[in-house]
């Protein structure tokens, strides 16, 4: 049997030990020793030391015979901490919040943005949210410098081309002059704020509230909850993952 999981959405490839140390799966030295021991396999292909995986690799790790229970999480990162992996001078959420058993974050939220994020050490959650070829829900609310009319998020609603992709059509809703809720089922780099640049519009707010049924509701910023009964249930099961 063998626990999935993708790598992040960085346009660069980086080391697979470094990759599976990021999220939580071991450590770097660990990753190694499965990679050594044949239990490590990238797009199906058994992985090599000093490999490297790129954002569209498919990484599986073969399950080990004694399980951790699996453990779910929702978090409100604050503004100004990173998701992973920080730079001089920063702060990430595993250095800022201590969490009942060891844990990584589902996906990014860039450093000035706020709001849900899932933790867990369930690698499937991963691949299983993050496909490109899944069409998850992730609810934002964004507010703008300045005020925008209903053909700004019709606009947005449509598709936004920006380099050589065009993002998906996507829910939008109006929630003030400024403000405007979006439903994306994609997850590019700092897409929202690329999408909104594009009709000389900047965020000056960025705010995740949903990822499928988990709603961020009053979490306090710093703060995580479980997620846990039927609200784990209808989450596993509509990214389709068997409990």
């Amino acid at each position: 049997m063998k626990s999935k999981t993708q790598n992040n959405n960085d346009d660069e490839a980086i080391r697979l030990n470094l990759h599976m140390a990021q999220i939580g799966l071991t450590t770097r030295r660990g990753a190694d020793e499965l990679i050594k021991k044949g239990e490590v396999f990238v797009n199906g292909k058994m992985a090599v030391l000093g490999q490297k995986v790129s954002p569209s690799d498919n990484i599986e790790i073969l399950a080990h015979a004694a399980k951790v229970p699996h453990v779910y999480y929702a978090y409100n990162k604050p503004v100004g901490i990173v998701t992973v992996n920080p730079g001089s001078g920063e702060k990430d959420i595993l250095s800022t919040t201590t969490f009942p058993t060891k844990v990584f974050p589902v996906g990014r939220l860039d450093k000035d943005s706020h709001g849900l994020i899932i933790m867990t050490n369930d690698g499937r959650v991963t691949s299983h949210l993050l496909s490109p070829e899944k069409d998850h829900e992730k609810e934002y609310v964004v507010q703008t410098d300045t005020d925008f009319n209903e053909f700004f998020l019709d606009k947005l609603s449509r598709g936004v081309k920006f380099d050589t992709y065009t993002t998906k059509p996507c829910k939008t809703k109006q929630l003030d002059s400024d403000t405007f809720s979006i439903i994306l089922t994609e997850g590019k780099n700092r897409q929202i704020r690329r999408m909104v640049s594009i009709f000389r519009h900047f965020v000056k707010d960025l705010k995740r509230v949903r990822i499928e049924n988990i709603k961020l509701g009053p979490l306090k910023e710093g703060k995580f909850r479980a997620i846990e009964g039927k609200e784990l249930d209808t989450f596993l099961k509509k990214i389709g993952i068997k409990k």
